[in-house]
């Protein structure tokens, strides 16, 4: 029987990341945005420095990150009035939210959806941490965020959000069974075959999008700067080139695409859902860096009727040619503990409701008859 610390098994709602909040489970460092808590997460606010560091690095089993960090740093920079942080470079970043779980719940880290578009490697490390972006049972201590840019630079400031923290009570309970329950019942995608084999397959769409505008987007190298707090301020034709083909794309070595998936997929509102780490043995290619759906996401308790699920894509060492219709990734569902008062896109300033092929945030609508 849970204790009113530990909820039932699952992924802890919006009421339950407040209730932690209030009672110091999650510290804040500063109050709460208004729009901080999701309805199946937490995002997570930049702290006042950025440490430029000369590698990415895991504190182990013996070490606290700060200790790392003193070791590795090469400097300092505030970011409570901004400050530029550039590609191929590792910084580290103290968080403005801490943690004291109680025994019996977990945590997993994700990029926010606008951050993974931006193609902004970003992972959060806690002390004595052997993985990224896993926060053990119990945990009690710092959360810090590991940023690297890859494509493009960006300008960010203390309270700036990059990251969201999921919370579990107890093991997960992602399985395929109860995947094909939820399409039975709830239709996961809106149309056509359901392929589930350790999670719902997603494919890719190099067709359908090309009658009205592209398939796809491949960001351009030495494009501007990004400011990661403003939304609609910036042209897409500074920074992406559209792909028209259709049918086949050739990923070029180091390149980053946005691309969208062929299925319009559902997310109940008791549920939510996490693109998994996609297998490499059926193509060189990194799919996804953003992996967190929202419950309602897609699904009309949030005013959706299926939503693209959109795929930031880079190739590895080798180009490679993806195949309209090919997996690109897989789903999997697991279930909250509670339903949550309210769901993505219901009213709480959400992006991406009844998305299709769609950019971050921060670039303005895309004219297809501009070319």
């Amino acid at each position: 029987m849970s204790s009113p610390d530990i909820p039932a098994q699952g992924i802890l709602p919006a009421r339950i990341i407040a209730d932690y909040c209030a009672r110091g489970m999650i510290r804040l460092a500063r109050p709460a945005d208004n729009d901080q808590i999701q309805p199946a997460s937490l995002d997570l606010r930049l702290g006042d420095w950025a440490y430029r560091v000369r590698a990415s690095f895991l504190p182990g089993k013996r070490a606290t990150v700060a200790e790392r960090v003193s070791e590795l740093a090469l400097h300092r920079m505030p970011l409570t009035d901004g400050a530029v942080l550039e590609t191929g470079c590792v910084y580290i970043v103290p968080l403005q939210e801490s943690l004291k779980l109680p025994k019996g719940v977990a945590a997993t880290a994700n990029p926010k959806s606008s951050t993974g578009r931006l193609d902004i490697f970003t992972r959060v490390i806690t002390d004595y941490a052997q993985e990224f972006d896993k926060v053990p049972e119990a945990y009690e201590g710092p959360l810090y965020a590991e940023i690297s840019p890859r494509t493009f630079p960006i300008l960010a400031r203390t309270g700036s959000r990059l990251s969201q923290i999921r919370f579990r009570a107890g093991a997960s309970l992602a399985s395929d069974a109860l995947i094909r329950q939820l399409h039975e019942t709830e239709g996961l995608i809106a149309s056509g075959d359901v392929n589930i084999d350790n999670g719902l397959a997603l494919s890719v769409d190099l067709s359908s999008f090309a009658a009205e505008g592209p398939v796809g987007f491949r960001a351009k190298r030495h494009a501007g700067l990004v400011d990661v707090d403003k939304k609609a301020a910036l042209n897409v034709a500074d920074f992406w080139e559209p792909i028209w083909q259709r049918g086949s794309l050739v990923l070029d070595p180091d390149q980053f695409y946005i691309l969208a998936s062929k299925e319009a997929v559902r997310v109940p509102p008791a549920h939510a859902a996490e693109m998994v780490p996609f297998n490499p043995l059926v193509g060189e290619f990194r799919v996804h860096y953003a992996g967190f759906f929202d419950p309602g996401f897609g699904h009309s308790s949030g005013n959706g009727e299926g939503a693209r699920a959109v795929l930031e894509v880079r190739s590895h060492e080798v180009p490679f040619i993806l195949e309209d219709g090919q997996i690109i990734g897989r789903l999997v569902y697991e279930p909250l503990t509670e339903a949550p008062a309210s769901v993505y896109g219901q009213g709480i300033g959400s992006n991406y409701q009844r998305q299709g092929l769609k950019l971050s945030k921060h670039f303005k609508p895309f004219d297809p008859n501009i070319r």
